[in-house]
């Protein structure tokens, strides 16, 4: 099986559609699959539910989606460095689904799982738990959380095989990982492409069995969200 595609638009080809369920890898800026990204925004499905850690900023990462308004709701953790964000919450135009940082990684991490739900501190008490099954365990309260799957995952990996291996380098590695697993189907988009067995086995995070397309980006943009100067001394 030939896992590896020429270009984005063929590695999402037949798998978008509007009000599908998208997760979309990265921490802040670091790591986003912004090839994928570009490429469903040139496709133009909408009424998308994507679930990020953030929502980039204003015309990078998955920014880019928000401008065009191709996304109905995020369920994220952060959005503060968005102001094209803020503007289409406040006009009743996007949804948004909060979840504490913590949280929303083990719901994608359950999901991957295939662990419907779980129970946690975090949030009892609060909005966060209104709505949700609360329990008594060992004389503590703990919410309900569900895991998540989406339609579609699309991930950045640093190294990877054509077998779909996956190594990830740095920050990269905080959501690309379990959202890897969560998908029913996962897109990766890799920097650098080797043949099997050169990476090490021990350096392999995301197993190939859980990646079914694979893209070849050698000149990924490292975008910075804020860059801070100073005058040498």
């Amino acid at each position: 099986m030939n896992k590896v595609y020429p270009e984005a638009r063929a590695a999402l080809a037949g798998l978008l559609k509007d009000g599908m369920t998208i997760m979309a890898g990265g921490f802040g800026l670091c790591g986003i699959p912004e090839t994928l990204i570009l490429a469903i925004r040139d496709s133009g499905a909408k009424n998308l539910t994507v679930i990020s850690n953030n929502a980039g900023v204003d015309g990078k990462g998955l920014g880019i989606l928000l401008d065009t308004k191709q996304v109905k709701k995020m369920i994220s953790s952060y959005v503060g460095e968005n102001k094209t964000f803020m503007n289409q919450f406040l006009a009743g135009e996007l949804e948004i689904e909060f979840n504490p940082q913590g949280t929303l990684a083990e719901r994608i991490r359950a999901g991957g799982a295939g662990i419907p739900a779980f129970f946690t501190k975090t949030g009892v008490g609060t909005q966060i738990a209104e709505g949700k099954e609360v329990r008594e365990f060992d004389g503590q309260r703990y919410v309900m959380e569900r895991g998540l799957i989406a339609d579609l995952s699309i991930v950045h990996a640093y190294r990877g095989d054509t077998e779909g291996n996956l190594a990830y380098r740095k920050t990269a590695r905080n959501f690309n990982p379990p959202m890897a697993t969560a998908g029913k189907v996962t897109v990766a988009e890799v920097e650098n492409l080797v043949k099997p067995g050169e990476i090490d086995p021990d350096h392999i995070v995301t197993p190939g069995v859980y990646v079914q397309r694979i893209i070849h980006v050698p000149n990924a943009v490292k975008h910075i969200e804020q860059r801070t100067l100073r005058k040498r001394q």
